[in-house]
């Protein structure tokens, strides 16, 4: 069953936000800085004899848990086009357009570059659409909830296979441990007030390690740390890929992992599965060094889904009590629940129940077998 998302929220730093570009044309413009608000004017209609820009048509297009946002602008023959608002001294725009450039190579169907004031922090884009594969998906059937997933698995692959991940920062082991350390600094302390004893402090070095050298034991391509329904667009050709400026070199299965257990829409088991085995098939058959054994593919792919699935509880918490955005801490039992079910599965994890069960609450009458 799939379960739909309360609000249409994007998600948050450290590879776990989402950029959704939807369509919000009735939303006014709130500029913080009216100073701000003449520069984008005044640099938009600089570029607008070129596209046939019509100022006066800008309007909101997406929410955002960072400090950029999303504007949409009418163009000439009944285009659109994106303004992207980052202002330099909270957003560095470099990362998105080094690898927007790379996903461009690899054949991927990403948002141009137009116009960039680097200096401003305005840049101007393609528009892919208005409608995000989690729309999408919350009202599809079956086939048609199928057939898009696997277009975002044969996309996987793609990137996977042709994006030169070279010149990425690394998935490293400090990335990694910093990743998961949100869970007990943001979630475990602030949101719940609990502080850890030394046996339960040990508990979590104990499991935290093992996912990091699970993830490091992976063969690394290029990660786009956030490929999931809502960073993904019904276009043509199939998916638009959007919110890839955190890209890294990392583990194979991490983006897999993603898309099957994404923050705002669950499967059933068997769904994941399947949509697994069609990716494990697809990767092999390109050449991409998954691992021969698809029982053991599918174990660092639930590892690796809980690292993330513990950092994303870090970080929605942080986005509640350091940046004032509350809504996101309700999706803390969707992650609670991913969590246990892992944790439940695999007997050196086990420990790790131990430790969540006073913020989630008891969850093991799931009934999934350790292994």
């Amino acid at each position: 069953m799939r379960v739909a998302p309360r609000r249409p929220l994007s998600n948050a730093r450290d590879g776990a936000r989402g950029t959704s570009l939807h369509s919000m044309s009735q939303t006014p413009i709130h500029w913080a800085d009216p100073a701000r608000a003449t520069a984008c004017a005044g640099w938009l209609g600089a570029c607008a004899p070129q596209l046939q820009l019509a100022p006066d048509t800008l309007r909101a297009a997406s929410a955002d848990a960072s400090f950029r946002r999303y504007l949409r602008v009418d163009g000439g023959g009944g285009r659109s086009f994106i303004v992207m608002d980052a202002p330099p001294a909270q957003e560095n725009c470099g990362p998105f357009v080094q690898v927007a450039e790379l996903l461009h190579q690899a054949g991927l169907h990403t948002p141009r570059v137009l116009a960039w004031d680097e200096a401003q922090g305005f840049m101007l884009l393609d528009d892919l659409g208005q409608q995000l594969f989690l729309a999408a998906l919350r009202d599809a059937p079956a086939a048609e909830a199928d057939a898009l997933m696997r277009d975002a698995i044969s996309a996987l692959v793609q990137m996977q296979l042709r994006a030169d991940a070279s010149a990425l920062p690394a998935y490293d082991d400090a990335l990694l441990r910093r990743e998961v350390e949100l869970f007990p600094t943001w979630c475990v302390e602030r949101e719940f007030g609990i502080r850890w004893n030394a046996d339960q402090q040990a508990l979590w070095t104990s499991v935290s390690q093992q996912l990091i050298d699970s993830a490091l034991a992976q063969p690394t391509v290029f990660v786009h740390r956030d490929w999931m329904p809502r960073n993904l667009m019904v276009s043509t050709p199939n998916p638009g890929v959007l919110d890839f400026q955190d890209a890294v070199r990392g583990p194979i299965a991490y983006d897999m992992a993603s898309l099957l257990r994404d923050a705002f829409i669950s499967w059933e088991e068997e769904r994941e599965l399947d949509w697994a085995v069609r990716y494990w098939q697809q990767a092999r058959t390109a050449g991409l060094r998954v691992d021969e054994d698809f029982g053991e593919f599918w174990r660092q792919l639930e590892w690796m889904g809980l690292q993330r699935h513990l950092k994303v509880l870090g970080i929605f918490c942080r986005l509640k009590h350091r940046d004032g955005k509350p809504s996101y801490s309700a999706d803390l039992p969707r992650f609670f629940a991913y969590a246990t079910k892992v944790a439940l599965r695999y007997r050196p994890l086990a420990p790790l129940l131990r430790l969540i069960e006073p913020m989630s609450g008891p969850m093991t009458q799931t009934g999934f077998s350790l292994r």
